[in-house]
């Protein structure tokens, strides 16, 4: 049980977990889960962790579909930071508890502003990582971004 699926059951959120054998070849975690488990690529959804240019330390959780990418300028501008980056790897699993390819949005280790790209919005359900690889959630998107207080906002690159 990981952190994610105890904190949707704490929170009663209605959840689904769907299992993937995961491939250590893989160079796209959320393509590897969408194409395995037979999901549209335009709900499975990637959490990336970005930070503060100046302050690293300042992390924010940018949630966008697995068929697009994030857009910086976008993201910083909903966070209220002049200029973005991804984060580094090690300090984002550090800070998530989780393991890069299997970092969850919900249940990390330290909650983190969190947004979620708009087109989540208008779909009855997304799937995101369970929090290790292999494992996916399907949830509704507006009461998970309920739980994590995050905001939904246009952060995908067209």
């Amino acid at each position: 049980m990981t952190p994610a699926v105890q904190a949707l059951k704490r929170a009663k959120i209605d959840y689904q977990l769907l299992y993937y054998e995961h491939d250590a070849n893989a160079d796209s975690f959320g393509g590897e889960a969408a194409a395995k488990l037979n999901l549209d690529p335009h709900a499975m959804y990637k959490t990336l962790i970005a930070c503060d240019e100046q302050n690293p330390r300042n992390m924010v959780v940018a949630i966008v579909p697995v068929a697009g990418h994030l857009d910086l300028k976008k993201l910083a501008k909903a966070a209220g930071i002049k200029k973005m980056k991804m984060a580094d790897p090690a300090l984002a699993e550090k800070t998530t508890g989780y393991i890069k390819g299997g970092i969850s949005p919900i249940g990390q280790k330290k909650r983190l502003p969190t947004f979620l790209d708009e087109s989540a919005e208008a779909l009855e359900h997304i799937y995101v990582s369970g929090g290790k690889r292999g494992l996916t959630l399907e949830i509704a998107p507006k009461p998970v971004m309920t739980l994590l207080n995050g905001k939904f906002v246009p952060i995908a690159a067209a």
